[in-house]
């Protein structure tokens, strides 16, 4: 394999070994880049040295170790090809939104909590509210919500469209009137993961009710 370090001084076969040209060797030397170009040693600021001019290495010339250089700002190094290559910069995404969508691209830890705290998820499709009767938020609990247009006193069974996958842990009936007075709504016995009973008493005026059941 190829040395990465290109000489800086070289020697016929006869010609005389000096001090100077010894100390060439070393001082003159160059780097080769990932391409196989040759970049010259240089120096900046009191003790960095580019070794790699654009293959991302600097070496301390006090300590002799190397670290990757500067990079811009939200990237960092990766390789997101689906197969082996030459890691590269990756970009670091601050999207509360997650608009961009992007498969290639890291989020930041901000925006991660501020997506996961304000956007829910229909049905488990990844996208946000947009009508039915069921809502799946990221931490894992579904609100099934709708109205029934009841007319009489009795009880009500409200199938919902979709079952729970556990249980109900949270149920409320309200009931909805065209003028004031004096309705009765109330859950009848423990919700089901597919139904709940809601219990009428609307003392012979037409009415409604909405409803509302919260589980996992």
């Amino acid at each position: 394999m190829a040395s990465p370090i290109v000489r800086g001084q070289n020697f016929g076969s006869t010609e005389l070994v000096t001090a100077t040209k010894l100390q060439n060797i070393v001082d003159s030397a160059s780097f080769k880049d990932f391409d196989g170009s040759t970049e010259v040693f240089t120096v900046s600021g009191d003790d960095l040295g580019t070794c790699v001019k654009a293959g991302g290495l600097r070496v301390n010339t006090s300590t002799g170790q190397l670290s990757l250089k500067e990079q811009a700002n939200l990237t960092a190094l990766g390789n997101t090809s689906g197969s082996e290559a030459v890691p590269t910069a990756v970009s670091i995404l601050d999207e509360d939104t997650m608009s961009s969508n992007s498969a290639t691209s890291l989020a930041t830890q901000q925006s991660i909590k501020a997506f996961a705290g304000m956007t829910p998820v229909q049905n488990g499709s990844g996208g946000g509210y947009s009508g039915g009767e069921s809502v799946t938020f990221p931490n894992g609990l579904t609100m099934k919500f709708g109205r029934v247009a009841a007319t009489t006193n009795n009880n009500y069974t409200v199938n919902f469209s979709e079952n729970f996958n556990t249980a109900v842990i949270s149920a409320m009936a309200i009931t909805n009137v065209s003028t004031s007075e004096t309705i009765n709504a109330q859950i009848v016995g423990t919700p089901g993961v597919g139904s709940m009973v809601v219990g009428i008493q609307n003392e012979d005026h037409l009415t409604g009710f909405y409803w509302q059941a919260i589980g996992h």
